[in-house]
């Protein structure tokens, strides 16, 4: 499975940025895919993710002001980020348990900062 990670970049406290996550494989045949970040000493947290087709799961940091979505015919699933803080900073990270094996994209650098 290729997961490719795409959106992030610079922008400033209280700013959006979406990223996507765009897999190699059917998502719906995933079983769970979604986010995770970290940032420099630190171990890599989840954000958010699906545990099911439909159902999701969230950081408690980040519940009311980040969404993650899918795009079943693009294979692509979505992390809208609003209200982001300095604290959001970190290399996000596209993740997907497929066949009993864990995979992750690229990392995609998100900077929030004035």
């Amino acid at each position: 499975v290729q997961l490719q990670a795409s959106g992030g970049g610079l922008v400033q406290p209280g700013g959006s940025l979406r990223l996507s996550c765009a897999a190699s494989v059917n998502i719906f045949s995933i079983n769970t895919v979604g986010w995770y970040r970290q940032t420099p000493g630190k171990q890599r947290e989840l954000v958010a993710h699906f545990t099911t087709a439909y159902s999701t799961n969230y950081a408690d940091s980040v519940k009311g002001r980040f969404t993650i979505s899918r795009n079943n015919a693009k294979n692509t699933v979505y992390l809208q980020m609003n209200s982001l803080k300095s604290e959001d900073t970190a290399v996000y990270y596209c993740n997907a348990d497929y066949m009993g094996t864990t995979y992750w994209g690229q990392g995609t650098q998100v900077t929030v900062s004035s």
